[in-house]
């Protein structure tokens, strides 16, 4: 049993977990690399001058890999469900979840299957913590918004729902904010001298 089940491998998916496994949650990420990042070029991201969507791709997943997440590439979801906790299907077998993030771009079926609230034009309807109505179920980025799609955009849904979730699971609002003193004794050889 996984903690969080993350479906879908772009800047949402990625960002929220990034956020859930660097603080210790199980993650589980599905990804059958249909990112719409494979398209991009970023100019417009904070703290990146210039950057291929492909080469985006590959640092993120990079970074979630560093954390443990377990990134199961090409495994494609089928169904997710809700019986106390989530169940998440793939062709290869059922996942159990206590909470899922769904980051599938503008695919929203699995919203609709699950029993998320969306809009008369089908957008997921969700609060600035980006949870569905279903309980411990999280819709971010293209799924969420008519058409303000953009990276930055997805990446700060991913992480706004990783924080809700990690405020459920420590009882308080949650804080993901890392100072230059800690760093080298969090994370050791990940961190870049500047």
């Amino acid at each position: 049993m996984t903690r969080v089940a993350i479906v879908g491998g772009g800047p949402a998916g990625l960002s929220a977990a990034l956020f859930t496994a660097k603080n210790g949650l199980e993650t589980t990420v599905f990804d059958t690399d249909e990112t719409w990042m494979h398209k991009a070029h970023l100019f417009n991201y904070p703290g990146i001058g210039s950057i291929g969507g492909d080469a985006f791709i590959e640092v993120t997943r990079q970074q979630v890999d560093d954390f443990g997440v377990d990134r199961r590439q090409g495994a494609e979801v089928t169904g997710v469900s809700k019986d106390g906790g989530f169940t998440v299907s793939t062709e290869d077998g059922e996942y159990g979840a206590d909470y899922v993030v769904l980051a599938t771009g503008a695919d929203r079926s699995l919203a609709e299957d699950l029993g998320c609230e969306a809009d008369d034009d089908g957008v997921v309807e969700v609060g600035v913590e980006m949870e569905t109505s279903v309980a411990d179920a999280y819709a971010t980025g293209a799924m969420v918004r008519a058409e303000e799609w953009q990276a930055v955009i997805a990446a700060g849904d991913g992480a706004a729902a990783a924080l809700n979730i990690l405020s459920k699971e420590k009882g308080e609002h949650y804080h993901d904010f890392d100072v230059p003193a800690d760093a080298t004794e969090t994370f050791g050889g990940m961190v870049d001298e500047v």
